[in-house]
C-alpha cells in the first residue's frame, strides 16, 4: 500500500475508492475495502482508500475531546494491512469543509483519479451533509464517476451492524468481548509505566501503573478485565483494574493499574501495551483490605484459566 498525503499528488492510477475516518479499522471497514476492491479488479482499477489525519470534528469544535478507538500512529499501522493499493490522506480544514458534496467529489476525480466512488452504507459527506445517495449518483454521473453503495456488515451473534460507534458503545459498558469481535483483534491501549502508590506490592500483587500515550483514546468502563500484555515475545496474562480503587480511598482520580501474572521484573518508564480479553466484575468497594485481597486471589485464579 501506497500512503499518498500531498493534497496536490497527481500520478495516481486510475482508482477505485471509499471514504471515511476508518477509527479502529474494524471488521465493517476491512469488509468495505475488500468491496472496494473487488469493483477496483471488476474494473480494471487500483483501489484506494481515503481518510483524515484527524477526526473533522476536532476541527470544526475547538473543545471536541474524541473517543478514539485508534490513536493516528495506531490507524496508520492497521490501515497498512489492508488490501488496497493507495491510501489517500486528505489535510480536513475549515476552507475544506466547506466544500459541497459536488466540489469534494470533482476534488476526487480531477486530482486523485477517482472512477468509482464506494460510499459506506450510513456515510455522508459534504458541507453540512445535506445531500443523499441519490445526489451523490447524479454528480457522479455528471463527473463519469460511478456511485456504489456498499453493503454493510451484520455480526451474526448481536443482529446489529458493525461501526465504531457500536464498539464505543461496547467498550463503554465493558463488553470488551463483543467489541473484539467486531473489532477483529483485542482492543488496546499503549501506555508509559509510572510510579503509583506501591500498594499493591506491599498485599502481593505489585502493579504497574499506565498513562496512556494517547489521551484521545477511549478507556474501558471502569472494572476488573483479564488482559493480555505482550513483552519481549512473551505474552502475559494481566489482572486490570480501571477505577478510582474506592477501598483505597482514591477520590475520583481514575487510575489504569495492571497486575502482571507470572512476571517480575523492572518496568518503571518503559512502554507497556494492554490488550483487553474479557470483564470480569465491577469495581468494588470493600470493607477491609483483608477482604480485597480475599478478592483479587479469586480473580487471579479465573484470569490464569483464560485462554
Amino acid at each position: 500500500m501506497k500512503f499518498i498525503e500531498e493534497y496536490d499528488k497527481t500520478d495516481i492510477k486510475p482508482c477505485a475508492a471509499t471514504i471515511g475516518c476508518f477509527d479502529g479499522v474494524h471488521t465493517g471497514h476491512r469488509y468495505l475495502v475488500k468491496q472496494v476492491r473487488d469493483i477496483a479488479d471488476e474494473k480494471g482499477l487500483k483501489s484506494a482508500l481515503i481518510t483524515f489525519p484527524i477526526h473533522p470534528r476536532q476541527v470544526m469544535q475547538a473543545d471536541y475531546m474524541p473517543e478514539l478507538l485508534s490513536c493516528p500512529a495506531q490507524k496508520t499501522s492497521l490501515i497498512s494491512s489492508l488490501d488496497s493499493d493507495y491510501c489517500i490522506v486528505l489535510p480536513f480544514t475549515k476552507e475544506f469543509s466547506q466544500l459541497t458534496a459536488r466540489e469534494f467529489m470533482e476534488l476526487l476525480h480531477n486530482r486523485y483519479n477517482v472512477r468509482a466512488l464506494v460510499i459506506g452504507y450510513d456515510h455522508r459527506f459534504g458541507h453540512n451533509r445535506t445531500e443523499t445517495f441519490e445526489d451523490y449518483c447524479r454528480y457522479g454521473q455528471e463527473l463519469g464517476m460511478s456511485v456504489i453503495k456498499a453493503e454493510p456488515l451484520k455480526c451474526d451473534i448481536t443482529d446489529t451492524f458493525i461501526s465504531s460507534s457500536a464498539i464505543r458503545k461496547l467498550l463503554k459498558c465493558g463488553d470488551v468481548v463483543t467489541a473484539n469481535r467486531f473489532l477483529g483483534y483485542n482492543y488496546y491501549i499503549d501506555g508509559t509505566v509510572t510510579d503509583g502508590h506501591k500498594i499493591g506490592r506491599k498485599i502481593g500483587f505489585p502493579t504497574a501503573n499506565i498513562i496512556p500515550s494517547c489521551p484521545e483514546k477511549l478507556i474501558p468502563a471502569n472494572g476488573v478485565y483479564a488482559v493480555r500484555v505482550p513483552m519481549s515475545n512473551t505474552a502475559y496474562k494481566g489482572m486490570l483494574n480501571i477505577g478510582n480503587r474506592p477501598t483505597l480511598n482514591n477520590g475520583s482520580n481514575i487510575s489504569i493499574e495492571v497486575h502482571i501474572i507470572d512476571f517480575s521484573g523492572d518496568i518503571y518508564h518503559h512502554p507497556l501495551r494492554i490488550e483487553f480479553i474479557s470483564r470480569i466484575r465491577e469495581e468494588i468497594k470493600f470493607a477491609s483490605m483483608e477482604e480485597l485481597i480475599e478478592q483479587l486471589e479469586k480473580d487471579k485464579t479465573i484470569i490464569s484459566k483464560i485462554e
